[in-house]
């Protein structure tokens, strides 16, 4: 099947069982002498480095795994010692692809390579199958085997009797573990779940609840072995004798904070066992840290990794010394019980601007950039400098130089330390027209909008003439130009008042627009129609437009995921953010991000065409469209 095919499907992963990935794909290179439509700029959510390292238990003589290191993660040895597994993002960055090496790191040859995202690979205990997860039916994370001898691939999850019910529902199968027989395999899932945001509820992003489930390899067997109403249980393991498997369990609401590094001591979780036969269950840990991906050293001894916090870093269950280390993720201990395999991530040095990123549209050579870019009418881009911890004003041309900053946030009373948080500065710079003036938001984002203030500020695009447009006693932000540039659209918040509000830039009089949960307007290029987010009753955000005059009020999207994020291209369409796919893994795991699993969509105004544009495992937002390269 074409993937451009593909990529006009939305939703369903009821298509064909067992479609081969690599017919799901088109080659990267063979598009490269196609003309190009030009550059999609967007920003990206993820660590920037991912090297896999090997360690003594006790973190002594550490040393890299790989010779040829890229960007790689989720590493683990075969059972018989000889082969590593892991994923690289190699062919490009964002693109998940599955590969092996010897046990040494040398001869590395792909497994899973296609423009799905694929990840967790692991092998049977016999080396002859390879489970591991595939967005590649349909979007959505199900658990997919290849034949190690043949290299045919056979869907498991997501298919016939082992899907959810309601496909407008959470779906998704992760982080999969085969048995010490090679009989069954284990998985999380949040099948038959809701889409809840965090703060029981109210925020944009997203929580998950997980459960334990077991499947034979041939799709029969299903049966849910560990529940927890209103927890989530995720990354299980087998002990040694296949009568237990241990997993990591927490509070649903505890999945936001635990991808959040300042929710330490808030978030945590405890390692659990169960019987797979009978269901007995025993607490492993307790206390306050954050405790993932367990997994048993011997028969007796678990060790688990500690995310974040004082503590953070290898901790065993038996009472061995901990190994406590920064950023040490996805630990993996060897089959012999002798050494522990583990990735590091930094976020440091950031993902350079104009940075090549996977492309999955063929027309277009995809970029990173930092947030909220825009572009001018006459070929200047403007954008928030936020990845640095400044969030201050820069604009540049499109092809990166000339770059100057045109707006410092410090100075003006800011908090420094939640600047540097990302949680302040001057955010979301809107071009007027003619080019001449930058419009944005200057204050405290996010939860900070409940407590702290904001205004609408306005700078000339050389730097002069800086000046506030709103008095600040109204939190007011993430403003957009009419086309005529006499006015301003943008969202108010106050504990009485919501909604978007208009504002005559001769008198200084602002008119409303909307009294909603509404936020993140955006004028069309031909004036005509306002795009927002807005939150209805039943706390789901979607994609709207309407009328400057406040009539024409019209719905895009209706999944009950949630959509949002919504900008115009050129040519009069809307590019949003969207997660109606579903988690790509588990919650827990992320690092440093908010929704951890969005990726962009595009559709034509009246919500017809509506297709994907990314399939990364990471947040993909904000996009812009650069006709002509």
């Amino acid at each position: 099947m074409d993937r451009r095919k593909i990529l006009r499907l939305l939703g369903s992963a009821a298509a064909a069982a067992q479609m081969p990935l690599a017919g799901m794909a088109w080659a990267q290179g063979a598009s490269d002498a196609a003309k190009k439509k030009g550059v999609m700029l967007m920003n990206r959510i993820a660590p920037s480095i991912s090297e896999l390292y090997i360690a003594n238990l006790d973190g002594s003589n550490e040393r890299k795994l790989l010779p040829d290191t890229a960007y790689e993660y989720n590493a683990s040895r075969s059972p018989d010692g000889k082969w590593l597994l892991f994923t690289s993002e190699r062919r490009g960055d964002g693109q998940s692809d599955i590969y092996r090496a010897r046990a040494d790191g040398s001869g590395i040859e792909p497994l899973v390579t296609n423009d799905a995202m694929d990840d967790t690979g692991v092998l049977s205990p016999d080396g002859k199958m390879l489970a591991f997860v595939s967005t590649a039916n349909g979007y959505r994370t199900n658990v997919w085997l290849r034949d190690m001898t043949t290299g045919r691939l056979r869907q498991l999850t997501g298919i016939g009797k082992i899907r959810g019910k309601d496909d407008n529902k959470p779906d998704g199968y992760f982080r999969p573990s085969w048995s010490p027989d090679g009989k069954w395999l284990a998985f999380s899932s949040d099948r038959d779940t809701g889409w809840t945001g965090h703060d029981e509820g109210h925020g944009w992003e997203h929580t998950q609840e997980l459960s334990i489930y077991i499947v034979r390899p041939d799709g029969t067997g299903l049966r849910k072995v560990a529940t927890r109403p209103g927890y989530c249980l995720g990354s299980p393991q087998w002990s040694p004798d296949g009568k237990r498997i241990v997993f990591y369990e927490m509070t649903v609401e505890a999945t936001w904070g635990a991808r959040r590094p300042n929710y330490i001591g808030k978030a945590y979780s405890q390692i659990v066992s169960v019987d797979v036969a009978s269901g007995e269950r025993i607490e492993h840990t307790t206390g306050t840290d954050l405790k993932l991906q367990p997994q048993y050293v011997n028969a007796t001894e678990i060790g688990y990794l500690v995310k974040y916090g004082p503590n953070e870093g290898l901790a065993y269950t038996s009472g061995r010394a901990p190994v406590k280390q920064a950023f040490l993720r996805s630990p993996s201990w060897t089959p012999d019980g002798t050494s522990v395999i583990y990735e590091k991530v930094s976020f440091k040095p950031v993902r350079p601007l104009f940075k090549p990123l996977f492309s999955w549209d063929r027309n277009w050579d995809y970029r990173h950039v930092d947030v909220y870019p825009q572009m001018s009418r006459d070929g200047w881009i403007v954008f928030t400098e936020k990845q640095l911890g400044n969030s201050s004003l820069f604009i540049m041309r499109p092809d990166g130089s000339e770059k100057r900053k045109v707006f410092e946030s410090e100075g003006h009373g800011l908090d420094l330390a939640k600047v540097r948080m990302g949680l302040a500065g001057a955010f979301q710079p809107a071009w007027s027209p003619d080019g001449e003036w930058i419009a944005f938001g200057l204050g405290y984002w996010f939860a900070e909008r409940n407590t702290m203030t904001a205004a609408l500020w306005r700078v000339r695009r050389d730097g002069s003439g800086a000046e506030q447009l709103t008095d600040g006693t109204l939190h007011s932000g993430f403003p957009s130009y009419s086309a005529d540039g006499k006015e301003l659209v943008y969202r108010v918040w106050g504990a009485k008042e919501k909604g978007l509000r208009v504002l005559d830039l001769e008198t200084r009089k602002a008119r409303v627009l909307t009294e909603g949960l509404d936020n993140l307007p955006g004028w069309s290029p031909d004036g005509k129609r306002i795009v927002f987010t807005r939150r209805g009753d039943d706390g789901n955000y979607d994609i709207y437009t309407i009328r400057p005059d406040g009539s024409g009020l019209f719905r895009c999207t209706d999944h009950p995921s949630s959509d949002g994020h919504a900008v115009w291209s050129a040519d009069g369409r809307i590019l949003w953010s969207g997660s109606q796919h579903g988690f790509r893994d588990e919650a827990a795991l992320y690092e440093q991000t908010f929704q951890q699993y969005g990726q962009i969509y595009i559709m034509n105004a009246d919500g017809s065409g509506k297709r994907i544009l990314t399939d990364s495992r990471w947040e993909d937002s904000m996009p812009l469209y650069l006709p002509g390269g």
